[in-house]
């Protein structure tokens, strides 16, 4: 493989820890605009969780978010949101498939959980700020 050759994983890579970055910071952010912390918080309780862990589930989502999408750490930061997402779908399962239901179904929970676990496995990709992993994309090329 020459220098101008692209790696199509690294380049997959890179676009799944682009897209993930984003969908876990839309996530946030749905909570602080759409339903509010209170709100949130609300909620938690109304599904038997302790209300207090909006704000710790927000901030996970939105700095593991950005952390996802800058490439740092970003394997380690997916390994740490994939439980929380999981309590997300445990919570809406009983609500049907489609997220659009009332109560919000149990796909989109999934789907951030499936993703998060593919790319704990296979990584940042290129233009990651850790070191270690923009050196294994780079080697790779």
């Amino acid at each position: 493989m020459t220098s101008n050759d692209i790696n199509y994983n690294a380049a997959g890579a890179t676009l799944l820890r682009l897209a993930l970055g984003s969908m876990w910071v839309s996530h946030a952010m749905l909570k602080w605009f759409a339903f509010t912390m209170p709100g949130f918080a609300g909620w938690l309780e109304s599904q038997g969780l302790p209300g207090f862990m909006a704000w710790p589930v927000f901030l996970l989502e939105l700095v593991g978010g950005l952390m996802i999408l800058l490439g740092f750490y970003g394997r380690q930061v997916s390994a740490v949101l994939i439980p929380v997402m999981l309590v997300a779908a445990w919570t809406h399962a009983g609500n049907g498939w489609v997220h659009n239901s009332e109560g919000g179904g149990w796909e989109y929970p999934v789907f951030l959980v499936i993703a998060s676990l593919v790319h704990l496995l296979i990584g940042d990709g290129y233009l990651a700020l850790s070191r270690t992993q923009y050196q294994e994309a780079m080697r790779s090329a």
